[in-house]
């Protein structure tokens, strides 16, 4: 396993902390999660599609929220009395989960669907208008009062 020391970068900037904590956690981890399975697609400029497998969980068994900027995606089987077979190879998955996704600045989920075991969510970023850049128009007024003075 690397050790990285970002103390020097601790030193060096301002108003990095957050990004500077979420890089300890990366780094701290050994092995990140990997039930379930997910894919991150960008389906467009400013739109992207997480795609998590949850085959045997449906909507009631499915749990989603955004709080600030971290979107949590939970799974919990509810147990079944109506199923009386008796279960000789489990193979599919059926444990509990939470997967936490880091959403950045801006990124709103716009919905999500639940189609052949897989858990579709949408995102798009939107700019806030006080974000999104603007033309500053050029006054030609000054150069007309430049070029009076220098007539007079």
């Amino acid at each position: 396993m690397r050790q990285f020391d970002l103390a020097p970068l601790y030193r060096n900037t301002v108003g990095f902390d957050r990004l500077f904590s979420m890089l300890d956690q990366m780094v701290g981890v050994d092995a990140a999660p990997s039930y379930p399975p997910y894919n991150i697609e960008r389906t467009g400029e400013n739109a992207y599609r997480i795609s998590i497998a949850v085959a045997g969980f449906t909507d009631r068994d499915l749990t989603i929220e955004v709080k600030e900027n971290t979107l949590s995606v939970r799974g919990e089987k509810k147990p079944n009395e109506e199923r009386k077979a008796e279960v000789l190879h489990q193979g599919i998955a059926a444990r509990s989960f939470d997967r936490r996704f880091q959403l950045a600045d801006g990124v709103q989920v716009t919905g999500a669907s639940l189609e052949n075991g897989l858990l579709h969510l949408d995102l798009v970023r939107e700019t806030p208008e006080a974000k999104k850049p603007k033309l500053i128009p050029i006054s030609t007024n000054g150069a007309q009062v430049l070029e009076a003075k220098q007539a007079a």
